[in-house]
């Protein structure tokens, strides 16, 4: 099976991945592990995971979102989710993921301001 890599994008000090199929088991393990990487090697302090074209979501990958939010957050990087579609917004909360260190926006626009807030905000509180 090939396996087709989502791009990750540096822009700023954020990454961000367009996801554009859906994706399968072995494909969704593959992005996070490249996504964690990526986070490591640039010091990203955020990423957007740009759902905009997904209006279908299984629970194993509706699970790894949410580990690979909890694994950017232990890194370092804040998350947003953008662009999600009402039928991916319903399984998400009946898988019962509730995403707490994760914040949402409509659109890649107001998902990069959204970073752009949160880690001014925590820059501003370090000593």
């Amino acid at each position: 099976m090939e396996i087709i890599r989502i791009p990750i994008l540096k822009i700023e000090d954020f990454l961000i991945a367009s996801i554009q199929t859906a994706l399968h088991d072995v494909q969704a393990m593959d992005f996070k592990d490249s996504l964690l990487q990526r986070i490591y090697e640039t010091k990203s302090k955020g990423v957007i995971l740009d759902l905009t074209a997904i209006d279908v979501l299984d629970s194993f990958v509706g699970r790894l979102i949410n580990d690979i939010s909890q694994m950017s957050n232990l890194m370092g990087a804040k998350v947003v989710i953008t662009g999600l579609q009402p039928a991916v917004a319903i399984t998400l909360v009946e898988l019962g993921l509730e995403l707490p260190q994760v914040l949402t926006a409509l659109n890649l626009e107001k998902g990069i301001a959204a970073l752009r807030r949160v880690t001014e905000h925590s820059t501003n509180g370090r000593a």
